[in-house]
């Protein structure tokens, strides 16, 4: 019984404590602040809040700041014990890229909850603030030079101070018409105003890539000074002749001399002066004309400012409206070189880069097509093609002809619109194709056939010619008659020598019975010696009665 009676003490002492501390604190329990607010302009961090009961006074404030990676929290710099709803701490060394963690509480006798602030990246978070301007005046123009928001030792914008762009606002300070000029460099010249006006402009600058847009700078005015008595050079523009740049401008006043300048273009982003960073053209210093030449290889690829002035010995204009002069849309273009080799029943045509007088080749880095034409040598007739390719075939041509072939090139960048003049003619002969190859085989096929026939047709032609110019010497027919029996034929054509000095002459059947018989009795003879004299060897005997017989055979016909 005793046992809970003490704990039911307790417990009241324990709930009644919180109430009793308060009432000695002043009698009321501190809200913790609401509606923190993080303003960050260029490299100025500012912090602002709400009281969170305006009743109860001598209230401090303080921020504690946890980085990425800690687990305990460490005292804001600059706004510890704040008596006011706003602190800065721009002194905080931080990584603007990274996330950082707020918190803040109430302190008087006693202290607030803490109350936290979402976590943010200082970067994000920051906005740019306005940039420093300063303004000279001529006659007809103010100069305005423009420096990048934030301090010159920036952390923020350490990073970006070459990529803010700047507008501007500009109207006479007698008038409310304003007018709006987008993306200007931080050195700008305001052109065509009127002397010994007051001009009033503000500027303001911005980060496209991050998508940041800064607030306007103070109004500044000025006043633009008396004309001067010559006025600058106009309507100022370059054109491109051959391999040379040619400047042009108009003037009133004649007997005057010229002289150009240029600049590159990117130092114009640059803050600072860039009055010493102007340099001369040669070609077209103290001219007496209003156009110079120079050529274009003074330039390499990139894009200039060009101004001109004016001067008569005495005085010298103001300079005139800069130009921007870009090498890459104001330099010609220059025709392919190329190389045609002959295949079969085709072209093959390799397209290279132009080249400069010096034999040096020209880059160029935007893309190009390029059109063709050829035609046969012996017509007029041209044919067309248009490729992106270098390499290029031109296919079903006829064998063995001559074609000629030009081309030129064409930007596809719409904005260059830019053509080549024709290259020069370059003539081929098609090779022999696949056609002629088939007929000469088809013709050594066909000689292979007929030339059997050709010898047969030589050997005809030859037995005729011998048969009319050389005939055989062979008895005629009625002779071949009578002596058809072949002991007798043998005999009178026995030798050659007896075919061509022996002749007879026929006139009595009778005499050939009594030669017939001669014959046979000699045939007769014959077999009778040659079966006696077989072994002896005595031949003679049979020549001397061969020999006797024709003796006989002889008188007989005598």
């Amino acid at each position: 019984m005793m046992v809970t009676l003490l704990g039911a003490t307790t417990l009241v002492l324990v709930t009644l404590a919180p109430w009793v501390l308060s009432a000695a604190a002043g009698g009321k329990n501190l809200k913790s602040p609401q509606k923190v607010e993080v303003d960050i302009i260029d490299d100025t961090f500012i912090l602002r809040w709400n009281r969170s009961d305006e009743s109860v006074g001598n209230v401090t404030f303080s921020f504690d700041y946890q980085k990425p990676g800690m687990d305990n929290w460490i005292k804001l710099p600059g706004c510890q014990n704040i008596t006011s709803t706003k602190c800065n701490f721009s002194s905080l060394k931080l990584n603007i890229y990274e996330e950082i963690k707020l918190r803040i509480r109430a302190e008087k006798e006693n202290t607030s909850s803490w109350y936290e602030v979402d976590s943010f990246t200082p970067f994000r978070k920051a906005q740019i603030g306005p940039p420093e301007v300063h303004l000279e005046a001529e006659d007809k123009a103010i100069v305005i030079h423009i420096s990048p928001p934030g301090t010159k030792d920036s952390v923020m914008w350490a990073l970006d101070g070459l990529s803010f762009t700047y507008s501007l606002v500009i109207w006479k300070n007698s008038s409310s018409v304003e007018e709006r000029i987008e993306n200007i460099y931080s050195r700008h010249k305001i052109y065509k105003l009127s002397p010994e006006t007051t001009y009033c402009l503000k500027v303001k600058a911005a980060l496209l890539t991050s998508r940041k847009i800064g607030v306007y700078s103070p109004v500044h005015c000025i006043k633009t000074t008396v004309e001067n008595e010559l006025p600058p050079p106009e309507n100022i523009e370059v054109i491109v002749q051959n391999q040379n740049y040619v400047l042009k401008w108009d003037y009133t006043y004649a007997n005057m001399t010229f002289q150009v300048q240029w600049l590159h273009a990117f130092l114009k982003r640059n803050p600072g002066n860039h009055l010493y960073k102007w340099k001369q053209i040669r070609e077209c210093e103290n001219v007496k004309a209003t156009q110079c030449v120079f050529p274009q290889n003074i330039f390499q690829k990139g894009i200039y400012l060009l101004r001109v002035q004016a001067s008569d010995g005495k005085n010298t204009s103001f300079w005139s409206e800069e130009i921007k002069f870009d090498t890459e849309i104001q330099a010609s273009l220059l025709p392919p070189v190329f190389n045609v080799r002959s295949l079969s029943d085709s072209l093959c045509i390799s397209i290279g880069a132009p080249q400069r007088s010096e034999n040096k080749p020209v880059i160029q880095d935007y893309p190009l097509i390029y059109e063709i034409l050829f035609w046969e040598n012996t017509s007029k007739a041209e044919r067309k093609i248009i490729e992106k390719k270098t390499d290029v075939t031109i296919p079903n041509l006829k064998p063995l002809t001559v074609y000629c072939v030009k081309a030129r090139a064409h930007s596809m960048d719409e904005k260059l619109n830019k053509s080549s003049v024709f290259s020069d003619v370059v003539c081929e002969e098609t090779k022999s194709g696949n056609t002629s190859k088939i007929w000469l085989i088809i013709g050594i096929f066909t000689v292979l056939l007929a030339l059997p026939f050709v010898i047969y047709a030589v050997k005809v032609l030859l037995r005729c010619i011998n048969y009319v110019f050389f005939p055989s010497l062979k008895p005629s027919s009625n002779i071949e008659e009578y002596f058809s029996e072949q002991p007798l034929k043998n005999l009178l054509l026995l030798t050659s020598e007896e075919q061509i000095e022996k002749c007879f002459i026929i006139e009595n059947i009778s005499t050939i019975a009594t030669v017939e018989e001669t014959n046979q009795t000699d045939e007769d003879h014959k077999k009778y010696s040659s079966q006696t004299s077989q072994d002896s060897g005595n031949y003679s005997n049979e020549d001397e009665s061969e020999n006797k017989t024709s003796e006989e055979l002889q008188q007989d016909f005598i």
